[in-house]
Formats: C-alpha cells, sequence, structure tokens
C-alpha cells in the first residue's frame, strides 16, 4: 500500500516547492497543485504533491503515522 505524506510548503519556484517534512526540507512538484503557496500544506507522493490540505488533516496524519511505526 502506498501513503502520501503531509509536509509544509516553506517556499515555491515556479512549479517546485521545498518543503519541511518535521524538519526534513525535499523538493516536491507541484504539477497537480499550481496554486499552493508558501504557508500551505500539501499531502506528499513520491515527490509530487497530490492535494492542499488543511493544517489539522496534516496534523492528523503525522499522528497516526507516527503511531504506526
Amino acid at each position: 500500500m502506498c501513503h502520501a505524506v503531509p509536509g509544509k510548503i516553506i517556499s515555491t519556484n515556479g512549479l517546485t516547492a521545498r518543503v519541511s517534512f518535521n524538519g526534513a526540507i525535499k523538493n516536491v512538484n507541484l504539477i497537480f497543485c499550481p496554486r499552493a503557496k508558501e504557508g500551505d500544506y500539501v499531502s506528499v507522493h513520491v515527490g509530487i504533491a497530490q492535494a492542499v490540505i488543511n493544517e489539522d488533516e496534516a496534523n492528523e496524519v503525522l499522528a497516526l503515522l507516527t503511531q504506526a511505526s
């Protein structure tokens, strides 16, 4: 099963964003979320943002992932 992981956008440059995953910074493609902006939370799978999500949802998913590990 595949999982998307929530992260917070810290900067954007065109269709690329720098996203923080609990402090780990990764470059993410925004091809499916071209309107995502700094401060937004996105659900990311294999380096591609799948959707913009709200902060509560991001925190809920992170809590569930933490419990599972």
